[in-house]
């Protein structure tokens, strides 16, 4: 284990998505922010504690990370 090295960013779920959030991904073994591109939208919706601002916020990192979710529409 390499000590002192930051975090890859690209890779961390945001601090703004809130614990219970946190939790719901965890429990589903979403620890990074690149295991979400597979999911839709709906499928992290329905677990208990994921709600609509995290969600939001996800989708923000997706997008500035150039991913985004599995059911996601382009934006024309």
């Amino acid at each position: 284990m390499v000590k002192d090295q930051p975090p890859d960013k690209a890779n961390d779920l945001p601090a703004k998505i809130g614990n219970p959030a946190r939790r719901a991904l965890n429990a589903v073994g979403i620890t990074r922010l690149d295991q979400l591109p597979g999911k839709t939208e709906r499928e992290l919706a329905a677990l208990h504690g994921m709600g609509l601002k995290a969600l939001g916020v996800l989708r923000d990192a997706l997008a500035a990370n150039g991913q985004s979710f599995k059911d996601a529409k382009p934006d024309f």
